[in-house]
């Protein structure tokens, strides 16, 4: 039974990263999903991002209670930046040949700049979420990775919710109640997180 791969910066996670998850879990027939967040994520250097141990244990609280969903910590115990292509090396080097990796079409559309696309690819079949981008800009991405089809469609309500924007009603003193779970705005307050 396939497994799902939901890899992110995850600083803070969102209702929407949740959605996607049970939405592909569903809809992939998936037998689990692992949260991973990026432990020193490479596109993101000097941007001041969250502690990895904080989007770690703001990730396990996201996810509680799902039983569909793991926390997979191997990005954030690696040492240096953090790869796609390596966490699936590992993954398949485990006997885990079955993987999902689910992103949103930003970041498919990153993906031709990501560290060894093909071997991604070949390592992985991709899902995506729309978020607005039609058949064929999918298509073409697909070509530009070099795959045969276009990734897997993953459906989901539109849901206008960004860890930026959840970053940017912190700063401005604004609720996030329903932008993240309870468990999540309760960390990030006692935290003093994104102030």
């Amino acid at each position: 039974m396939p497994i799902g791969l939901l890899g992110g910066t995850f600083d803070p996670p969102h209702v929407g990263h949740l959605v996607l998850g049970e939405c592909a879990r569903e809809q992939l027939g998936l037998e689990r999903v692992y949260f991973m967040p990026a432990g020193d994520p490479w596109r993101k250097a000097g941007l001041g991002v969250s502690s990895a141990a904080h989007r770690l244990a703001m990730t396990h609280l996201a996810i509680a209670g799902n039983p569909g969903f793991h926390l997979d910590e191997r990005e954030v115990e690696r040492i240096g930046p953090t790869y796609t292509v390596d966490t699936l090396r590992e993954m398949h080097a485990q006997g885990l040949d079955d993987v999902v990796l689910i992103l949103g079409s930003d970041a498919l559309a990153d993906m031709p700049t990501w560290r060894d696309p093909d071997v991604i690819t070949a390592l992985a079949r991709l899902a995506v979420a729309p978020k607005g981008a039609d058949q064929g800009e999918r298509a073409w991405l697909a070509a530009q990775l070099g795959l045969d089809a276009p990734p897997i469609v993953v459906e989901m309500p539109p849901l206008p919710v960004s860890s930026t924007l959840v970053r940017e009603r912190v700063r401005e003193g604004m609720s996030i109640r329903y932008l993240v779970p309870p468990a999540v705005e309760d960390y990030i307050r006692e935290h003093g997180l994104y102030r």
